[in-house]
């Protein structure tokens, strides 16, 4: 009768074990819900003449660009929520160059110490920026698209959606001119 009860508490007891378990993973499946935040990659278009050095979208580094150019060089990340809302804004920091090409003109051998104290002195006009900027609305979360428009004016996408499809929210062209004046900050 003894080895009856041991057999009957142990029966007990690991049918307790076993309902505190399966509870325990049916409590962590009910935490389990998708995060709010994801990383999104980040790529540049510029359309100016001026040169990106470089930009930051939210502390985060993108990619260098040149005159006219981007796009296809991402670099990773910024944490953006999965879901788009109202209000949903990102912090933009750049470098502009806004001769990019001028040392080619230069009668200074490239690389001598002429044309490094020329390039040094040049490096002074490049320009520092910042601009906090709305993102365009987006239903699934993507690419950071950060597009430098004249007038250092920044529109900021995250769609899943490549430039020129459709869904995508701007449709600027490659090439843009700086206007006569520009609009007031």
């Amino acid at each position: 009768m003894s080895s009856f009860l041991n057999l009957r508490s142990a029966r007990r007891v690991l049918l307790m074990l076993a309902a505190v378990l399966l509870a325990g993973i049916a409590l962590q499946a009910c935490s389990k819900a998708p995060p709010d935040r994801l990383g999104a990659p980040i790529e540049g278009y510029n359309h100016t003449s001026a040169a990106i050095n470089y930009f930051t979208v939210n502390g985060n580094g993108g990619p260098n660009i040149g005159p006219f150019g981007g796009g296809g060089s991402q670099t990773c990340c910024v944490g953006m929520p999965r879901k788009w809302r109202p209000g949903l804004t990102v912090v933009v920091e750049w470098e502009k160059d806004p001769t990019p090409h001028a040392y080619g003109d230069w009668p200074e051998p490239m690389f001598s110490d002429a044309w490094s104290a020329r390039m040094k002195k040049e490096k002074t006009n490049n320009t520092l920026h910042r601009a906090v900027v709305e993102v365009a609305p987006y239903k699934e979360l993507g690419v950071i698209d950060v597009h430098f428009l004249p007038c250092n004016q920044i529109a900021v996408s995250a769609v899943a959606e490549l430039p020129g499809k459709p869904g995508y929210p701007f449709s600027y062209p490659r090439k843009m001119e700086v206007p006569p004046v520009c609009p007031a900050s």
